[in-house]
């Protein structure tokens, strides 16, 4: 299974400096997946808690069964959709997400939920997607799968890119009752395996990899694997295969 955290854990840095977990902070993760950053929240608010949410049944067992083995007693995770969850109303001293606030469908609902979970003038912070066009990775892999031809059209609503331009972030979030939120680039680059076989296998999982595979017959798709691999080839170093990548990082009050 393709190990998202390792994926994601020049971020995880930049995301665990933001936060900045007291010892009493009680913590809400949106998308929480495996849990690493709930995880971490957990150790650091020791006189406090930490609570995951994911969609994800597989990632919230996952997520459990790390903390089990931790032995973390402050940590807990559920399953469930954070845009209409019942959360406690005014619980919540920080929320935090990595790359887990894209995917509502109701931006504006989903956020305000969120809010209604938070105590009064409690941050909020996350990391979200740039805009597709700046990601080396979507690039690598059109270049594969299209074989010179045009980049696909972006998909409007809820998806990876949906919070990509700052001003429908600050629109949003403002809709949903937040103030003073600071939008921040962070540029870092993101692992998709140990070597390009790895590689070819962790963006199989991938919708923009997946969907034009999807749409080829066998002797195509065995071609655009073929390429796929030569892409990742060229991408691969001593310490995994690595592309550049572009998110934002964004704050605000409750």
């Amino acid at each position: 299974m393709f190990d998202y955290d390792a994926e994601l854990r020049r971020y995880q840095r930049r995301l665990r400096e933001a936060i900045d977990v007291r010892q009493n902070d009680s913590v809400l993760d949106i998308g929480c997946g495996a849990g690493q950053t709930t995880r971490e929240a957990a150790r650091l608010a020791v006189r406090g808690s930490a609570l995951g949410i994911d969609t994800s049944s597989v990632m919230v067992a996952r997520a459990r069964s790390l903390a089990a083995a931790e032995e973390l007693h402050n940590v807990g995770f559920e399953q469930a959709d954070a845009q209409v969850h019942a959360f406690p109303p005014a619980h919540f001293a920080l929320g935090i997400s990595r790359f887990g606030t894209m995917f509502f469908a109701d931006p504006v609902e989903g956020f305000a939920n969120i809010g209604r979970a938070l105590l009064p003038r409690a941050r909020l912070v996350q990391l979200v997607w740039q805009d597709s066009s700046r990601q080396e990775w979507v690039a690598a892999i059109h270049q594969a799968l299209a074989n010179g031809g045009p980049p696909p059209m972006p998909v409007a609503g809820a998806g990876p890119f949906s919070l990509a331009d700052p001003a429908v972030v600050d629109g949003v979030l403002t809709a949903a009752g937040f103030t003073d939120v600071r939008i921040t680039e962070v540029c870092e680059p993101v692992c998709y395996g140990a070597d390009p076989d790895a590689a070819v296998d962790a963006v199989l999982a991938l919708r923009i990899t997946s969907d034009p595979l999807a749409r080829l017959d066998a002797d195509e798709t065995e071609r655009a694997l073929d390429r796929l691999r030569s892409v990742m080839a060229e991408h691969s170093t001593t310490d995994g295969v690595w592309f550049d990548s572009r998110a934002w990082l964004v704050t605000a009050r409750n």
